[in-house]
């Protein structure tokens, strides 16, 4: 069995699709998810796209895939890795796909002078809970991850100063 990691490349948008439409419908979110084709064509590899995406293939077909961006930590002055998806199709669990992801994701932290590798997890996802903690990551529980979206966001910027 052989596990390779590479960049996603533009003509990766609809199996990137499709693995975030597994994700969603496994986060029980499936009827969220607004991307198409064109939309991750556009964002993801469009030349000021603030995110990379890498596809993991396991003797040569694709099975997962990882979105993540560079942050920045005032109290380190450094920048930072955050994974925004990691996705590994159900089949392929167990097969050391995930664990390869995150360490070359490390890898590319570590390369890149960041101070922090991070990520999201939902609190019910007790496999991926596990799994992170089996790697040595911390969960940051005195942080609140709060957000604004859609109507709340378009009403609150549109309020008079």
């Amino acid at each position: 069995m052989t596990i390779h990691i590479r960049a996603a490349i533009e003509q990766d948008a609809a199996l990137i699709l499709r693995f975030i439409t597994e994700l969603a419908v496994y986060e029980k979110a499936g009827d969220q998810v607004a991307a198409t084709v064109d939309t991750i064509r556009s964002s993801l590899f469009g030349a000021d796209s603030p995110a990379r995406a890498l596809i993991c293939e396991v003797d040569g077909e694709a099975v997962g895939y990882a979105v993540y961006f560079f942050s920045y930590s005032t109290w380190q002055a450094k920048k930072g890795l955050y994974l925004e998806d990691l996705y590994i199709s159900p089949a392929a669990r167990g097969l050391g796909a995930g664990k390869g992801m995150l360490r070359h994701l490390a890898q590319v932290a570590v390369q890149q002078g960041c101070g922090r590798f991070e990520w999201s997890v939902l609190d019910w996802n007790q496999p991926a809970i596990d799994f992170y903690l089996s790697i040595g990551a911390q969960p940051q529980a005195e942080w609140v991850r709060y957000r604004m979206a859609d109507s709340a966001l378009r009403d609150f910027a549109a309020q008079a100063a």
